[in-house]
């Protein structure tokens, strides 16, 4: 028995939650778009994939589900006095354009000037997902992140940076490959200090 279907948590607090459609109304909206790509949805190939879809939008859009401040939620005092940058870089992340809804992925960089203490490393690539797993485009993903930090960690300051190769680019449209789209913010010390920007540029980069 399938679990009861919750309303689609809004994007933003801006707006309005929506009435989430059943499994059986996502599935059938499936096979309308394998009939309007050409095919045959009762094929005995695509006899299981508006099930399969379903379950797999389930995994992809996870976000919708999951709360940033639950994320970060739990931070570690007792750190012997360690006040400097703390950089997570690296980050794998897999996400959809809200676009096109086609696939765009890379890497995201985060950094943070702790202010009363530390957050476990793990909760950064955890956040990423958070946001990744939605309907996103990188410029608005790059802002939540960095907004979440400053919202339940203070920092002194925040630097997130990712870099992304958009499948709605290489796929489709001007069918360009291997372009990688880089955004970033910094906020509080980073902001305001160009060489805090420098070391985070460097850090990212692997050098010291």
């Amino acid at each position: 028995m399938d679990a009861p279907v919750k309303p689609l948590k809004p994007a933003t607090t801006s707006q309005v939650a929506l009435p989430r459609p059943t499994k059986e109304e996502a599935e059938a909206a499936v096979r309308t778009l394998i009939a309007w790509a050409g095919d045959d949805p009762n094929r005995e190939g695509l006899l299981d994939t508006p099930a399969r879809v379903a379950k797999a939008y389930g995994e992809l859009f996870a976000g919708y589900g999951q709360d940033a401040a639950a994320v970060l939620s739990k931070t570690f005092k007792e750190v012997g006095g360690y006040d400097d940058l703390v950089l997570v870089r690296d980050i794998p992340f897999y996400a959809h354009c809200e676009h096109h809804m086609v696939p765009f992925y890379g890497k995201a960089h985060i950094a943070y000037l702790p202010h009363d203490g530390v957050v476990g490393l793990s909760k950064l690539a955890r956040l990423v997902e958070v946001f990744a797993r939605r309907l996103q485009t990188q410029e608005t993903m790059t802002a939540q992140i960095i907004d979440a930090i400053n919202e339940n960690l203070g920092p002194r300051g925040a630097a997130v940076m990712l870099e992304a190769e958009h499948m709605c680019m290489t796929m489709r449209g001007i069918k360009a490959h291997d372009v990688k789209t880089v955004t970033h913010r910094f906020t509080g010390v980073f902001a305001e200090d160009r060489v805090e920007q420098d070391r985070f540029f460097a850090m990212v980069a692997g050098r010291r």
